[in-house]
Parts: C-alpha cells; sequence; structure tokens
C-alpha cells in the first residue's frame, strides 16, 4: 500500500476551478509557494476527487472499485448528475486500473504501509454481495494489507467516511479528531476497541474543551511526502489545530512543511482537503 506520506503528486477536479474559484487559487498559491504544481483531472462532476479516484498499492498499481454512494443515488436528478465515473477519468488521464467489485469511497479508506481503516459502513454497502468475513478476507486481497480495521460508522454523518474522523501518523499510530472524545461514549468505546484489536495507538486532535462538529473539518488535512496542508476555517480552533498537527507530524513541522490554507467553503459542504485532493506516489 502506498501511504500519503509517500505520494508526491497532487491532483485535483477540474471542477473545483469551476464551482469554487476562490478556493482553488488558494490552494494553488500556497502549493506554488512550495514549489508544487498541481494537476487537474478531467470528466468529472463533483470537487471530491478522494472518492472516486482509484487507490495505488503499489508504484504502478491503481485499484478501481465501484464508486456507487448511497448518497448519489435515488430519483433526485440533480443527485445523479454529481456521480463521476471513475472509469471515463482513468480512460481520460490514460491511467490503466485493477478493477474489483467491491462498492467503495476513496474517503472512507485511511491508509498506512500495512493497513487500511474503514467505517463499517463498507459491510452495509457490500451486503447485497458479500457478508462481513468475506467481505474482510476480500479487502485484504485487493489492497495487499496485513490490517483491514473496521471502525463504527457515525450515522449521523450520511458520507461514513474514516477520513473524516482518523489519519495514520505512522504505521502504529492515529491521529482522532477531538470531536470524538468528547462526543457519544458509547460510540467513542466502540471506536477505541477497534483500534486496541488492531493493536493501535492513538493520539487525539484536541482543538478546544467543548469540540464543535465543525472541528472534524481539521483531521481531513492533505499529506503528502512534501508537506502537510491544513484546512483553515478562520475560527479560534485554527491556531490549536495548527500547533496540534504540528507537534505530532514533527517532521513536517521541523521542516516547516505544514501551512494553513482557508477551506471554508468547502467545509460548508461537509469536506475539506483530503476530500477534494487525489495523490499519489510517481
Amino acid at each position: 500500500m502506498i501511504s500519503d506520506r509517500e505520494t508526491n503528486k497532487i491532483f485535483f477536479s477540474n471542477q473545483l476551478k469551476i464551482d469554487f474559484p476562490y478556493t482553488c487559487t488558494e490552494i494553488e498559491h500556497v502549493l506554488n509557494s512550495f514549489g508544487i504544481q498541481p494537476y487537474f483531472l478531467p470528466e468529472t462532476k463533483d470537487i471530491w476527487a478522494r472518492d472516486y479516484m482509484p487507490i495505488q498499492i503499489a508504484k504502478d498499481v491503481f485499484v478501481e472499485y465501484r464508486y456507487d454512494p448511497d448518497y448519489l443515488q435515488g430519483t433526485t436528478k440533480n443527485r445523479r448528475e454529481l456521480k463521476t465515473y471513475p472509469d471515463i477519468v482513468c480512460d481520460a488521464i490514460k491511467l490503466p486500473t485493477k478493477k474489483t467489485d467491491i462498492i467503495l469511497d476513496g474517503g472512507n479508506v485511511v491508509k498506512s504501509k500495512n493497513a487500511i481503516i474503514l467505517t463499517d459502513k463498507v459491510v452495509v454497502e457490500n451486503k447485497r454481495t458479500y457478508n462481513k468475513h468475506q467481505l474482510l478476507d476480500k479487502l485484504h486481497e485487493i489492497f495487499q494489507v496485513d490490517k483491514v480495521v473496521l471502525i463504527p460508522w457515525d450515522d449521523k454523518c450520511e458520507f461514513g467516511h474514516s477520513d473524516g474522523m482518523l489519519r495514520f501518523i505512522n504505521d502504529d499510530t492515529v491521529l482522532i479528531s477531538g470531536f470524538y472524545d468528547t462526543a457519544d461514549l458509547e460510540f467513542k468505546e466502540f471506536l477505541l476497541k477497534s483500534l486496541k484489536k488492531a493493536k493501535l495507538n492513538w493520539e487525539w486532535l484536541r482543538c478546544s474543551n467543548k469540540e464543535k462538529e465543525r472541528n472534524i473539518a481539521y483531521i481531513n488535512f492533505l499529506q503528502t511526502k512534501d508537506l502537510i496542508l491544513i484546512p483553515k476555517l478562520y475560527a479560534i480552533e485554527d491556531e490549536i489545530a495548527f500547533e496540534q498537527v504540528s507537534k505530532y507530524y514533527n517532521d513536517y513541522s521541523n521542516n516547516k512543511r505544514i501551512t494553513q490554507v482557508d477551506m471554508s467553503e468547502t467545509v460548508k459542504l461537509g469536506g475539506a482537503l483530503n476530500c477534494v485532493t487525489w495523490t499519489i506516489m510517481e
């Protein structure tokens, strides 16, 4: 598995330029200040590139899953028209992929070198084809990792993505949004039990004494080999989030490779920097 800290090329949906020109310009400006050139994906219908683009498991191996999210299903025409077809995008950029019938969103795959973490929404999405045991076996096989960790789905969140809950600090430790430290006690217990079972340690990204749901956005930072880019919301918690991420990722902060960018526009729609990017190792 290619971890976030190994990636060195950043893509955005071309739709980001159209729907959020201010945000797109701000991101480009920050990336350019680090000497990083962003790239843009054609044939996309929405800005959430992480969700529909394939997952890289080796230098030239990309897994293309079935992108068929429940939140884009139904009879509403506007919702159906927002669905991007990964095979069309991959054909346009001449990217060969390895296909699987697993229904998945890329935002529900938080990865390290030897593990992936998903919310158990993935079990619900695939129940017609696989039982839980079969699904876990299939995920191990497809992504070629030692650990497939299922954490509880916060069903108050429609999307059910693990990248809005936690991220890997290193192969053995995750950083969890402080929102889940102060939220429902039973949910927190299930979450930590899942991590313990997988022999993973954890730290908390605490941004205030009373965490707001909006603070979840801070865990949805962009990480590559070269930098960490944290969402800025123009809130009092911005500075605290920056300090906390800098503490836990000190190999980046010691080299001045952590900064922030205004993501207040997209956060209103439920996503931040990891959501709007697709990163690969070239």
